[in-house]
């Protein structure tokens, strides 16, 4: 990858609120750097068994997870995401029509979007979910989950493309 680590490590020593924002922004960097510098075709490309395994429909889909326990579950907003009952993983079958760029920063500003609201409600606020509730940091750890997921599945997807490998 020609482009500069958009990554910065984690705290050793910090509270935990900046460890766990540390460790997920970390993540987040990730994510990007394995979109950068891939064409458009390449992006879209599936190199796995499942069609909806490309760096597009990823990018998407943590755009909208972002979106969704940020926004939606943490801030109250309405759950704008692409996905139905009927079809669950829109998101990822309608980044096709997306250009890349356009992706990437959307999942840019999302991310943003998310430090902030995490950044105002703070780790202990509880908020009702789906019969039940749940904590803010509980989110956070659950997005580090999500993220780490994608990022492994983003390098696998990225060496099986152009060869391309790195942290």
């Amino acid at each position: 990858m020609a482009q500069d680590d958009p990554r910065i490590d984690p705290p050793r020593v910090a509270g935990d609120i900046d460890q766990i924002n540390g460790f997920l922004d970390y993540l987040r960097g990730s994510v990007v750097l394995k979109a950068e510098g891939l064409s458009e075709e390449d992006a879209r490309r599936s190199v796995l068994p499942s069609p909806l395994m490309t760096v597009s429909g990823l990018l998407a889909h943590l755009r909208w997870v972002e979106a969704y326990w940020f926004g939606t579950v943490l801030d109250g907003r309405p759950d704008l995401a692409p996905y139905t009952d009927e079809d669950p993983d829109a998101e990822f079958r309608g980044a096709v029509e997306i250009p890349l760029r356009q992706l990437v920063d959307d999942y840019t500003a999302q991310c943003a979007d998310s430090r902030a609201v995490a950044a105002r409600v703070g780790l202990d606020t509880v908020v009702p979910f789906r019969g039940e509730e749940v904590n803010a940091r509980w989110v956070l750890l659950h997005m580090i989950e999500e993220t780490g997921r994608h990022a492994g599945h983003l390098d696998v997807i990225r060496e099986l493309l152009d060869g391309t490998t790195g942290e």
